[in-house]
This record gives structure tokens, C-alpha cells and sequence, in this order.
């Protein structure tokens, strides 16, 4: 059966490059799943730079919309995909299927589904976004709100937890 590890934390915090590190410790073929749009030319800049880190060492398969069929349409071959990230892929969706609620709920729903039955270990990263303030708009407290389930839902499934702090991952799960 694949391993899910879910690897949380704040922005800058070394969850993404823990995530690497932990999927590059798995022999190979790698998959590195993104979920970013490059909605603008400092986002496409920052797609670039990563893309370029990772260069020969992952596959990389761009899913900002639909995650769970990016997981199970995977080369056969492939040892290890990295997500990076759920937060990101949420907030896609909250602002492509905003009218509609239940394709959000829907593609949520698919993702976990395919956790349990992955083709492969999974490294997935996340934002842990529950430490701040109350956002004072509605979209905001529906992505903290929707960000929070998600995260749980996964970490549910995930045989490892980290939550990296100032660059240091902390075993919350094992």
C-alpha cells in the first residue's frame, strides 16, 4: 500500500523543501505535482525558478484544477508524487467554481478518495492557515474554514504528519 505524508506548516516555513527532500529519499521515478497558476509575471518568475530546482530529478505534472485525476493518471512507473499545494488548489477552485459550491465539494471529495488508494507514496504539502486572525470577508473565512477540513481530512489518511516551524519539521503523526 503507497504512504501518504502531509507536511504543514506557515509561508517560508521549509515545508516545501522538507517535502522534496523526503520524496527525493524515495528512489525514483518522481512526479512533482504543482497546483499554481501563473496568474502573473512574479507568479511565472517563481514557477520558473522552481521548476528549474527541480530539473532532472522530478517529472512534472502542472494540476491546478483537477488534483485527484492528476494522482490517478500518473506514469505506471512513477515511485513518488509530491503535491505542493493543497492550499493553493483549494483557492483555485474557490475562485473558478465560486457559483458553484458542490463541483468544490465534489473535486475535495475525489482527492481524499484517491488518497486512499494512491498509485504511489504521496508527499503532500499543505498550508496551515488556522493561526491567524478571523479574516474579515466572507470568501477569506470560507478558504480558512474549507482549508482547516481539508488539511484534516488528509491528515486523517496520512501515515506521517510534520509541521515545519522556522525551517525545522516537527513530527506531529508517525
Amino acid at each position: 500500500m503507497a504512504s501518504v505524508v502531509l507536511v504543514t506548516g506557515g509561508a517560508r516555513s521549509g515545508k516545501s523543501m522538507f517535502a522534496l527532500q523526503n520524496a527525493l529519499e524515495r528512489p525514483g521515478p518522481r512526479v512533482f505535482i504543482a497546483t499554481a497558476v501563473a496568474c502573473d509575471d512574479e507568479m511565472r518568475r517563481r514557477i520558473e525558478n522552481h521548476r528549474r530546482e527541480r530539473t532532472g530529478q522530478f517529472l512534472t505534472v502542472e494540476a491546478p484544477y483537477l488534483l485527484a485525476e492528476a494522482v490517478t493518471t500518473l506514469p505506471g512507473e512513477t515511485t513518488v508524487a509530491c503535491i505542493d499545494c493543497l492550499t493553493v488548489w483549494l483557492g483555485n477552485l474557490l475562485f473558478r467554481f465560486e457559483a458553484e459550491p458542490f463541483r468544490i465539494e465534489q473535486e475535495i471529495d475525489a482527492f481524499i478518495a484517491v488518497l486512499e488508494t494512491a498509485p504511489c507514496d504521496l508527499v503532500i504539502v499543505t498550508n496551515e492557515v488556522g493561526y491567524g486572525i478571523v479574516p474579515e470577508n466572507a470568501m477569506a473565512r470560507r478558504f480558512r474554514d474549507d482549508a482547516g477540513a481539508l488539511n484534516r481530512r488528509v491528515a486523517q489518511i496520512a501515515q506521517k504528519v510534520y509541521l515545519c516551524v522556522c525551517g525545522i519539521p516537527v513530527n506531529v503523526k508517525e
